[in-house]
């Protein structure tokens, strides 16, 4: 039997996946599906979306870029029916074709009433819908903020309503009303109001007021989102929904404080009528005004029938003028009477200041210290004195055993100290002698190290200092520098010596130039005037 599949072309798995990849795209590219979203886990960290569109037979994997993604309207969430329009391709990876997602929306307005109402109930379990929560709207707010488009008929509207019924402080937070941004800008709008400082230089609103005007279930979705939802719900500012008309419910609806039929209708909770305010005024203060005059009237009756029922100033004052003049008939009796007692009591304090008057008192101590001065006279004072005598004889004994005491307790101590001197001065001395020695043998030393760097140690071994011109001249260090005729003092270890140069010295080696004729006679090595300096050594 022949095998077929010799003369079979080989490729790779990279270019079949290439082909199959092609095809898929040639045959069917763009397409619009319908399914179910299974396996959302919402967005992955790069911002796309990975998940799966079924129905009852079939699963087919899906793709969403982050770009579209945030462009839309609606979010997909597990369970939603959708109808999605995109791309199909392969990936080669896994071996799957899949969908790139280009736009999805849900399939029919029965899905996105499912999705609302899925919401309505999980939100409401959390009682964000509570009647509890609710705050009461301000009688006569003095700033209202408005979340809505600054380009609408909305804003409009509510302004000339506010300015016919009662002109106040209008904050406008521009935002967009529909699209795939509005939920996010909305929910941020209230949280910026709540936010605002009461004292700062934009006025924190006593009221918020939501507003939009009608359309579609679609075009109002952005006002049914979680975030809009519990940012109302979470606003320390009574807010007011006014989104569509009055037929038209959103959830920012049941979370808010009020709901407005419309945003006409919202201007006129948030504000009373100027005019019937002024009317109310005006009656309370005719009533006002015919109340005080009702009041004071009464007073007025009521002091006339008071004034009535006193009796006369004279009848009044009859009694207390007779009993003042009865006082002033008996007061002349009545002082005398009064001096009389206190020059009585005057004279009993007289004779008791005399009875114990300074000379009195003096003359009683005057006898009592004679009496003393007789009792100690007598034998009990001789017996205190023996007394008295023995006890100092006691602390005399014990004042002299406690002094010898005491010396000889301190010539010990004076003892110790002596030894304690003495030892010190003992360790003082070995230690002294121990540094002299020490120091000595650093000294010898350093001599040693001295007189190894002396040049006159290396001249007692053969060599010469050789200078230029005289003893004072430049040392020589190179054959190279000397010039035929020249001068030089050789210094020895016993003296020094003069010569000349008698030829150029040269690179090559040549026997020691004999000198022409000694200048003078070699004299001792002490005599150096530049006191022995080391140079070059031949």
């Amino acid at each position: 039997m022949v095998d077929r599949t010799d003369n079979v072309a080989e490729i790779s798995v990279s270019e079949l996946s290439s082909a199959l990849k092609r095809t898929v795209e040639d045959r069917f590219g763009h397409v619009r599906v319908r399914g179910e979203v299974s396996g959302w886990r919402g967005p992955h960290s790069s911002g796309h979306c990975y998940f799966c569109l079924k129905d009852e037979g079939a699963k087919i994997d899906a793709v969403m870029w982050k770009g579209t993604f945030q462009r839309l309207r609606v979010r997909p969430e597990e369970g939603m029916e959708v109808i999605a329009t995109g791309k199909l391709t392969t990936y080669p990876g896994k071996s799957s074709y899949q969908i790139v997602i280009d736009t999805i929306e849900p399939a029919g307005v029965g899905a996105l009433l499912a999705q609302l109402e899925e919401r309505r109930r999980r939100l409401a379990a959390e009682g964000l819908f509570d009647a509890a929560r609710k705050q009461l709207l301000p009688h006569l707010p003095g700033v209202i903020g408005v979340v809505t488009s600054p380009t609408g008929a909305v804003i409009r509207d509510i302004l000339h309503r506010i300015g016919e019924r009662f002109p106040l402080r209008v904050v406008v937070w521009p935002v967009r009303v529909q699209g795939e941004t509005s939920g996010g800008e909305v929910a941020r709008a209230i949280a910026g109001f709540n936010a605002l400082p009461a004292d700062g230089p934009i006025p924190r609103p006593d009221v918020i007021i939501v507003a939009r005007g009608g359309g579609s279930l679609e075009d109002l979705w952005g006002f049914n989102e979680e975030a809009v939802v519990r940012a109302a719900a979470d606003s320390m500012i009574p807010l007011v929904a006014a989104v569509g008309h009055e037929t038209d419910w959103t959830l920012i609806d049941h979370a808010a404080d009020v709901r407005a039929p419309t945003p006409t209708a919202a201007a006129e909770i948030c504000t009373p009528v100027r005019a019937e305010l002024l009317a109310d005024v005006n009656g309370l203060s005719r009533r006002l005004a015919l109340s005080s005059a009702r009041a004071l009237e009464a007073r007025r009756n009521d002091l006339r029938s008071l004034a009535r029922a006193l009796p006369a100033a004279p009848d009044l004052l009859a009694t207390p003028r007779q009993r003042l003049d009865r006082a002033g008939e008996l007061l002349p009796a009545r002082m005398e009477a009064a001096l009389s007692s206190r020059a009585l009591l005057l004279g009993k304090l007289a004779t008791l200041v005399a009875r114990h008057s300074p000379h009195a008192e003096l003359a009683r101590r005057r006898g009592r210290l004679e009496l003393l001065g007789a009792r100690l006279t007598s034998r009990r004072a001789n017996t205190e004195l023996a007394q008295r005598r023995a006890a100092l004889e006691t602390l005399g004994a014990r004042l002299t055993s406690g002094r010898a005491h005491a010396l000889r307790r301190e010539a010990d101590r004076l003892t110790a100290g002596r030894q304690r001197i003495a030892a010190s001065g003992e360790r003082l001395a070995r230690a002294f002698a121990i540094s002299l020695a020490r120091r000595a043998d650093a000294v010898a030393s350093v001599g040693k190290l001295l007189a190894s760097f002396d040049h006159r140690n290396v001249l007692a071994r053969g060599f010469a200092l050789v200078r230029a011109g005289s003893e004072q001249g430049p040392l020589v260090r190179s054959a190279a520098a000397l010039v035929p005729g020249q001068a030089l003092t050789l210094e020895f270890a016993d003296g020094t010596a003069q010569a000349e140069v008698a030829a150029a010295s040269g690179a090559e080696a040549r026997p020691p130039a004999q000198p022409a004729r000694p200048v003078r006679a070699a004299r001792p090595k002490g005599t150096d005037p530049q006191g022995g300096g080391q140079g070059d050594l031949f």
